[in-house]
């Protein structure tokens, strides 16, 4: 990406439909086709047309939404990935070498954890957990081999909000590097490059594709230096998002703004009904007043996004039975699509990390919160606290 194009004053609802959007040159087709194709025809021995040669290396549909990600987050380059996974995966290799220290989140996604405590840590790579909503909890994790910082905000499953600023400063003072995953929040809702990141991660699979139909990741960075390192090892390694799934995404990402405001609504909404109910023991929504980290949210995202997640009375047990009560909320794992989903996390998506110090409440439930009738939602969710 140009810094022309990184310097786009454009809105984000227009950036998000035409950054990347380039109309077909030879059809005129507005939506960018789908190269379903491995290789291509070069002019003459190295002579490569438009700089293509193999997909693995790039493939124009996945050079589509590799610039509308960059638009969307400020940065100078984006890099998708086969996965959410896949894309921390390569950032891990690109900026880590045996005997380096992670600070990583005590409240992270189940995955990321599994990634650093049963990966990344067998090739000599230490990791230590801090509360990344404390600056101080940080800067007193750092080690000097720290190389490093690893942020969710809102984090999963706990909506924790870190003040992404104050943890850049702490991490440049450090020379350590801030990865922020940005999936919970979106480019919509938080662009972590203009608060001090070095790097923005996403799993594509969430609010970005928005539809519960496509896996993929994304790396997000204004380093130019970082970004060629990361698109080399992309290629080294080789989990590339294909170009179906690059196209679902890049669909998905130009009904973002829309759906990110309906999501917002809707979770308030479902946040200020759960904090009355006499079944809840506690409700966890950033935009909640009450909430920890609800001024420095407010001070760094645009809405508090379409996540929930709530205590039940009764223990574990009850808040299972919450889960299967539902109708309108889907059983099941992921988040971010336009139908709303409920999960229990100590059972599902954060079940690799019981025992450690990430460890969620047995009587927690997550609400992915979609774009229903946020009366219908509230139906659901009463009845089936019963």
């Amino acid at each position: 990406m140009t810094d022309e194009q990184s310097r786009d004053a454009r809105a984000f609802e227009t950036l998000a439909i035409h950054a990347g959007n380039t109309p077909d040159p030879l059809t005129g087709a507005v939506v960018p086709p789908i190269y379903q194709v491995s290789t291509y025809k070069q002019d003459g021995v190295g002579g490569l047309r438009g700089g293509y040669e193999y997909s693995r290396s790039a493939n124009p549909t996945r050079t589509a939404l590799e610039e509308n990600l960059a638009a969307l987050e400020g940065g100078r380059r984006g890099l998708a990935f086969a996965s959410g996974l896949a894309a921390e995966d390569c950032l891990l290799r690109t900026l880590l070498s045996p005997g380096d220290h992670v600070v990583i989140p005590n409240d992270a996604y189940g995955g990321t954890f599994r990634l650093f405590a049963k990966v990344v840590s067998r090739w000599g790579v230490e990791w230590s957990v801090a509360d990344t909503s404390d600056p101080a909890a940080v800067r007193a994790a750092l080690t000097p081999r720290t190389k490093v910082v690893w942020v969710e905000t809102p984090s999963n499953p706990l909506l924790g909000i870190t003040d992404i600023a104050a943890v850049a400063e702490i991490a440049r003072s450090a020379g350590a590097r801030l990865v922020v995953d940005n999936t919970f929040a979106s480019p919509y809702l938080q662009q972590p490059i203009a608060l001090g990141a070095d790097v923005v991660v996403h799993s594509t699979t969430k609010y970005m594709g928005g539809h519960s139909d496509v896996v993929g990741g994304a790396l997000v960075t204004n380093d130019a230096g970082i970004a060629e390192e990361l698109a080399f090892h992309q290629n080294a390694m080789g989990a590339v998002a294909g170009p179906f799934d690059a196209w679902l995404v890049l669909r998905g990402v130009k009904t973002l703004a829309v759906r990110m405001d309906r999501h917002s609504e809707n979770a308030t909404r479902i946040a200020d009904m759960l904090t009355a109910h006499p079944k809840v023991s506690q409700v966890l929504y950033p935009g909640l007043p009450e909430h920890a980290g609800h001024e420095v949210a407010a001070k760094q995202m645009k809405a508090f996004g379409g996540m929930v997640s709530f205590r039940v009375k009764g223990g574990e047990e009850a808040a299972v039975e919450v889960c299967n009560r539902t109708r309108l909320f889907t059983l099941g794992e992921s988040l971010g699509g336009v139908e709303s989903l409920v999960e229990h996390p100590g059972r599902m998506t954060h079940a690799s990390v019981a025992g450690s110090a990430l460890e969620v409440p047995a009587d927690l439930v997550r609400l992915s919160v979609g774009i229903e009738s946020g009366d219908d939602l509230l139906a659901d969710l009463k009845q089936a606290l019963g």
